[in-house]
């Protein structure tokens, strides 16, 4: 972006958090399958394809593969017989020690098309073919960052493998150590895959919420109190939302993954009034993502610093709760 449609946009941002402009909907920030997406997704391939024979793989775009050897060809004639997630990847285990690995990363989709149903044209990476159907992988962004990748042994599965902690299998006592394995932020730390496994943008911020902490507290500054109701959370969140994904998809397969959920609390919810306490809902934005959070229930009522927008704002950028209203009232 040029600097000065960088300046236009964080103008604009700066206007709606001193009250300038009307209401505005939330920032739409990347949409990444997390742990309750891809662990649905493994379900159902398992169900679907486990134990079927794989009769090849098309690959549509050059990007999309990231290894070349094995060779793809090699995949023809062998029987599927496992599906597993690795962090934010989905593995599958062919017969004879070969795996296929999915990286979804953004935003790359998969759907299942039966035999016969006309599969998607645009943006289509690869298919997968089957007796039944055709696996189909895409990716609705010209980034191309989805990836397909081939290894023969699980040994090879290490190098994919970012090594952080399954938050769904571990204990207090884990959890804390690869909480604070760093000094950073917690957001950061909940969606830094080296640390924590399977967590990204949106189930960490509701997380965050339900454990009352500010997304901003550094990592070294946690107190074991405070460790435990982030662990608590955290399981609880992403249990939840992975039986309701898995009761919303039954036995078809997951076609609507996105990252804003109707009944999250925060997350895709700015400027909302949060379901607790009846406040707006605020955000910082970075990058391609954003920080969602309730400043009363998170912060004592505090606003965290938009480090672009509080340069910019300066004396004018509301420091409380009771700032931005002020500045609203005097509309």
């Amino acid at each position: 972006m040029c600097v000065k449609r960088q300046r236009c946009a964080l103008t604009t941002e700066a206007n709606e958090v001193t009250g300038s402009t009307a209401e505005g909907a939330s920032c739409q920030t990347a949409i990444v399958p997390e742990l309750p997406d891809i662990d649905v997704y493994v379900e159902r391939l398992l169900a679907i394809v486990g134990g079927g024979v794989l009769h090849g793989v098309r690959v549509q775009s050059p990007f999309v593969l990231r290894t070349v050897s094995p060779a793809v060809d090699e995949c023809a004639g062998r029987a599927v017989i496992g599906v597993e997630r690795l962090g934010k990847r989905i593995v599958l285990e062919l017969s004879g020690d070969l795996f296929v690995v999915i990286h979804l990363m953004v935003a790359g989709r998969l759907r299942w098309k039966p035999t016969g149903a006309k599969g998607p044209d645009r943006g289509t990476l690869a298919a997968f073919d089957f007796e039944e159907g055709a696996l189909i992988l895409s990716e609705a962004s010209k980034k191309k960052r989805a990836s397909l990748a081939l290894v023969s042994g699980r040994d090879g599965l290490e190098g994919h493998d970012r090594g952080g902690t399954d938050p769904l299998a571990c204990d207090l006592e884990s959890f804390s150590q690869a909480i604070r394995r760093e000094n950073r932020t917690l957001k950061r730390a909940l969606t830094d895959q080296r640390l924590i496994s399977g967590i990204g943008n949106a189930y960490s911020d509701e997380i965050l919420f339900h454990s009352k902490l500010t997304p901003t507290k550094l990592t070294s500054k946690l107190t074991d109190e405070e460790v435990a109701r982030l662990y608590e959370a955290t399981a609880a969140i992403l249990a939840e939302w992975r039986a309701r994904l898995r009761d919303e998809v039954g036995a078809g397969f997951p076609d609507k993954v996105t990252a804003f959920r109707e009944d999250f609390y925060v997350h895709g919810r700015y400027r909302k009034p949060c379901r607790v306490c009846g406040h707006p809902i605020q955000r910082i934005r970075y990058a391609e993502n954003e920080v969602n959070y309730c400043a009363e229930c998170q912060h004592d009522g505090k606003l965290l610093a938009d480090r672009a927008l509080s340069r910019l704002l300066k004396r004018d950028w509301p420091t409380h709760l009771v700032d931005l209203d002020r500045k609203r009232s005097l509309k």
